[in-house]
Protein backbone atom coordinates (compact mmCIF):
# COMPACT_ATOMS: atom_id res chain seq x y z
CA UNK A 1 0.00 0.00 0.00
CA UNK A 2 1.40 3.73 -0.78
CA UNK A 3 1.33 6.11 2.09
CA UNK A 4 0.95 9.32 1.30
CA UNK A 5 2.03 11.91 4.28
CA UNK A 6 0.07 14.62 4.18
CA UNK A 7 -0.68 18.12 6.24
CA UNK A 8 -2.69 20.90 5.44
CA UNK A 9 -3.23 24.19 6.36
CA UNK A 10 -6.42 25.77 6.79
CA UNK A 11 -8.82 28.72 6.94
CA UNK A 12 -9.77 28.16 10.41
CA UNK A 13 -10.51 24.83 12.78
CA UNK A 14 -13.86 24.56 12.38
CA UNK A 15 -14.42 22.05 9.60
CA UNK A 16 -18.04 22.37 9.01
CA UNK A 17 -17.74 25.67 7.71
CA UNK A 18 -13.69 26.31 7.14
CA UNK A 19 -11.74 25.58 3.43
CA UNK A 20 -8.04 24.53 2.52
CA UNK A 21 -5.64 27.37 1.88
CA UNK A 22 -2.45 25.12 1.66
CA UNK A 23 -1.76 20.85 1.19
CA UNK A 24 1.23 19.63 1.08
CA UNK A 25 1.51 15.82 0.73
CA UNK A 26 4.86 13.47 0.42
CA UNK A 27 4.97 10.07 -2.00
CA UNK A 28 7.71 7.73 -2.37
CA UNK A 29 8.61 8.24 -6.13
CA UNK A 30 6.87 10.96 -6.37
CA UNK A 31 8.33 13.35 -3.39
CA UNK A 32 6.81 16.33 -2.19
CA UNK A 33 4.28 18.44 -3.39
CA UNK A 34 2.83 21.98 -2.23
CA UNK A 35 0.42 24.29 -3.58
CA UNK A 36 -1.39 27.02 -1.66
CA UNK A 37 -5.55 27.58 -2.62
CA UNK A 38 -8.03 30.44 -2.51
CA UNK A 39 -10.62 29.62 -0.61
CA UNK A 40 -14.31 30.58 -0.88
CA UNK A 41 -14.43 32.48 2.65
CA UNK A 42 -11.73 34.87 4.58
CA UNK A 43 -8.64 32.94 6.59
CA UNK A 44 -9.23 34.22 10.10
CA UNK A 45 -7.00 36.48 11.73
CA UNK A 46 -6.52 33.36 14.01
CA UNK A 47 -5.41 31.35 11.38
CA UNK A 48 -2.71 33.43 9.78
CA UNK A 49 -0.96 34.04 12.97
CA UNK A 50 -0.90 30.63 13.11
CA UNK A 51 0.27 29.73 9.64
CA UNK A 52 1.51 33.46 8.81
CA UNK A 53 -0.54 32.78 5.08
CA UNK A 54 -2.43 35.98 4.39
CA UNK A 55 -5.44 36.87 2.10
CA UNK A 56 -2.43 38.80 -0.29
CA UNK A 57 -0.49 35.50 -0.78
CA UNK A 58 -3.44 33.17 -2.04
CA UNK A 59 -5.46 36.09 -3.61
CA UNK A 60 -4.19 34.93 -7.20
CA UNK A 61 -4.53 31.34 -6.64
CA UNK A 62 -7.16 28.60 -7.75
CA UNK A 63 -9.36 27.14 -5.32
CA UNK A 64 -9.06 23.55 -4.51
CA UNK A 65 -12.19 22.21 -5.69
CA UNK A 66 -10.72 23.08 -9.48
CA UNK A 67 -7.25 22.19 -8.82
CA UNK A 68 -4.78 19.69 -10.27
CA UNK A 69 -3.81 18.57 -7.31
CA UNK A 70 -7.35 17.48 -5.86
CA UNK A 71 -7.52 15.19 -8.74
CA UNK A 72 -4.18 13.70 -7.94
CA UNK A 73 -4.98 13.41 -4.17
CA UNK A 74 -8.43 11.29 -5.04
CA UNK A 75 -6.34 8.84 -7.16
CA UNK A 76 -3.49 8.30 -4.78
CA UNK A 77 -6.31 7.85 -1.78
CA UNK A 78 -8.29 5.93 -3.65
CA UNK A 79 -5.73 3.19 -3.22
CA UNK A 80 -3.32 4.30 -1.09
CA UNK A 81 -2.97 5.12 2.92
CA UNK A 82 -3.31 8.67 4.23
CA UNK A 83 -0.57 9.65 6.78
CA UNK A 84 -0.99 12.90 9.03
CA UNK A 85 -1.25 13.85 12.77
CA UNK A 86 -4.29 14.04 14.29
CA UNK A 87 -5.85 12.86 10.90
CA UNK A 88 -9.37 13.26 11.81
CA UNK A 89 -9.21 16.40 11.00
CA UNK A 90 -7.45 16.25 8.06
CA UNK A 91 -9.50 14.01 6.98
CA UNK A 92 -12.38 15.76 7.22
CA UNK A 93 -11.53 19.04 5.83
CA UNK A 94 -10.47 16.74 2.58
CA UNK A 95 -13.76 14.88 2.46
CA UNK A 96 -15.36 18.35 3.28
CA UNK A 97 -13.79 19.15 -0.30
CA UNK A 98 -15.34 16.25 -2.05
CA UNK A 99 -12.25 13.39 -1.80
CA UNK A 100 -12.80 10.12 0.09
CA UNK A 101 -9.90 9.02 2.18
CA UNK A 102 -10.75 5.23 2.53
CA UNK A 103 -7.70 4.35 5.32
CA UNK A 104 -5.66 6.45 7.35
CA UNK A 105 -3.08 6.05 9.54
CA UNK A 106 -2.92 8.85 12.68
CA UNK A 107 0.69 9.10 14.19
CA UNK A 108 -0.85 10.87 17.34
CA UNK A 109 -3.40 8.20 18.33
CA UNK A 110 -0.41 5.42 17.59
CA UNK A 111 1.70 7.62 19.40
CA UNK A 112 -1.02 7.51 22.49
CA UNK A 113 -1.00 3.89 21.88
CA UNK A 114 2.97 3.61 22.62
CA UNK A 115 3.08 5.91 25.40
CA UNK A 116 1.25 2.97 28.44
CA UNK A 117 3.23 4.20 30.66
CA UNK A 118 1.71 7.96 30.32
CA UNK A 119 5.60 9.44 29.50
CA UNK A 120 4.51 12.04 27.29
CA UNK A 121 3.26 15.16 28.66
CA UNK A 122 1.97 16.20 25.50
CA UNK A 123 1.23 14.89 21.68
CA UNK A 124 0.98 17.50 19.40
CA UNK A 125 3.75 17.23 16.38
CA UNK A 126 6.22 19.92 17.14
CA UNK A 127 6.06 18.70 20.88
CA UNK A 128 6.68 15.04 19.69
CA UNK A 129 9.70 16.49 17.49
CA UNK A 130 11.72 17.57 20.23
CA UNK A 131 10.54 14.89 22.21
CA UNK A 132 11.91 12.10 20.37
CA UNK A 133 14.68 14.30 19.32
CA UNK A 134 13.90 14.52 15.63
CA UNK A 135 16.80 16.63 13.57
CA UNK A 136 14.10 17.76 10.71
CA UNK A 137 14.30 20.47 8.27
CA UNK A 138 10.84 22.91 8.40
CA UNK A 139 9.31 25.22 10.18
CA UNK A 140 6.30 24.81 12.57
CA UNK A 141 2.69 25.01 10.90
CA UNK A 142 4.14 25.38 7.41
CA UNK A 143 2.34 22.17 5.43
CA UNK A 144 5.70 20.96 4.10
CA UNK A 145 7.74 21.71 7.04
CA UNK A 146 5.23 19.74 9.14
CA UNK A 147 5.06 16.79 6.44
CA UNK A 148 8.52 16.68 7.17
CA UNK A 149 8.31 16.27 11.15
CA UNK A 150 5.59 13.97 10.11
CA UNK A 151 7.47 11.14 7.96
CA UNK A 152 10.21 11.21 11.20
CA UNK A 153 7.62 10.94 13.59
CA UNK A 154 5.92 8.02 11.76
CA UNK A 155 9.30 6.54 11.30
CA UNK A 156 10.01 6.09 14.79
CA UNK A 157 6.46 5.02 15.55
CA UNK A 158 6.79 2.31 12.72
CA UNK A 159 10.13 0.57 14.02
CA UNK A 160 8.32 0.38 17.37
CA UNK A 161 5.36 -1.36 16.20
CA UNK A 162 7.30 -3.09 13.95
CA UNK A 163 9.15 -4.80 17.02
CA UNK A 164 5.52 -6.80 18.27
CA UNK A 165 4.38 -7.01 14.16
CA UNK A 166 7.48 -8.05 12.73
CA UNK A 167 6.24 -7.49 9.17
CA UNK A 168 6.24 -4.28 6.78
CA UNK A 169 2.68 -5.12 5.70
CA UNK A 170 1.03 -6.24 9.78
CA UNK A 171 3.11 -3.41 11.24
CA UNK A 172 0.89 -1.19 8.66
CA UNK A 173 -2.44 -2.54 9.03
CA UNK A 174 -2.05 -2.60 13.01
CA UNK A 175 -1.95 1.09 12.84
CA UNK A 176 -5.14 1.80 10.47
CA UNK A 177 -6.48 -0.44 13.03
CA UNK A 178 -4.88 1.99 15.99
CA UNK A 179 -5.97 4.88 14.13
CA UNK A 180 -9.65 3.90 13.39
CA UNK A 181 -11.26 3.77 17.24
CA UNK A 182 -10.76 6.60 19.44
CA UNK A 183 -7.73 7.26 22.04
CA UNK A 184 -8.24 6.53 25.75
CA UNK A 185 -6.82 9.18 28.07
CA UNK A 186 -5.50 7.65 31.58
CA UNK A 187 -4.41 10.80 33.12
CA UNK A 188 -5.95 14.38 33.16
CA UNK A 189 -3.34 17.18 31.04
CA UNK A 190 -5.80 19.83 32.72
CA UNK A 191 -8.04 21.48 35.10
CA UNK A 192 -8.04 20.74 38.71
CA UNK A 193 -7.24 17.40 38.20
CA UNK A 194 -4.78 18.08 36.43
CA UNK A 195 -1.85 14.83 35.89
CA UNK A 196 -4.09 12.73 37.84
CA UNK A 197 -5.20 9.27 36.96
CA UNK A 198 -8.98 9.18 35.43
CA UNK A 199 -9.82 5.91 37.00
CA UNK A 200 -8.68 7.54 40.32
CA UNK A 201 -10.61 10.69 40.05
CA UNK A 202 -14.39 9.25 39.18
CA UNK A 203 -13.99 7.52 42.49
CA UNK A 204 -14.12 10.69 44.14
CA UNK A 205 -15.75 12.86 42.07
CA UNK A 206 -17.66 11.26 39.74
CA UNK A 207 -19.85 14.72 39.03
CA UNK A 208 -17.04 16.53 37.21
CA UNK A 209 -16.09 13.27 34.46
CA UNK A 210 -20.18 13.70 34.27
CA UNK A 211 -19.84 17.78 34.04
CA UNK A 212 -16.63 17.70 31.38
CA UNK A 213 -18.59 15.27 29.15
CA UNK A 214 -21.32 17.72 29.13
CA UNK A 215 -19.25 20.60 28.26
CA UNK A 216 -17.59 17.90 25.46
CA UNK A 217 -21.14 17.34 24.15
CA UNK A 218 -22.07 21.23 23.88
CA UNK A 219 -18.88 22.53 22.55
CA UNK A 220 -19.94 20.24 19.15
CA UNK A 221 -19.36 16.78 20.09
CA UNK A 222 -15.48 17.57 18.05
CA UNK A 223 -13.58 15.67 20.88
CA UNK A 224 -14.07 12.60 20.11
CA UNK A 225 -11.31 10.93 21.95
CA UNK A 226 -12.30 12.67 25.17
CA UNK A 227 -15.88 12.00 24.90
CA UNK A 228 -15.18 8.34 23.98
CA UNK A 229 -12.58 8.33 27.14
CA UNK A 230 -15.13 10.18 29.52
CA UNK A 231 -17.70 7.71 28.62
CA UNK A 232 -15.70 4.63 29.27
CA UNK A 233 -14.69 5.50 32.75
CA UNK A 234 -18.46 6.52 33.63
CA UNK A 235 -19.24 3.00 32.21
CA UNK A 236 -21.67 4.93 29.65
Amino acid sequence: MQLIFLDTETTGNDVLKDHLVQVCYFTEGGGTKVEYFKPPLPISVKAMSITHITEKMVEDKEPFEHSQMRKDLEFLLAGGVLVAHNAKFDVAMLEAEGVKVPKFICTLRVARFLDTKNLIPEYNLQFLRYYMGLEVAGNPHDAEGDVNVLRAVFDRLFTKIKEIEKTDEATINKMIEISSKPSIFSIFPFGKYKDKKIEEVVKTDRGYLEWLLNQKNIDGATDEDWIYTLKHYLGN
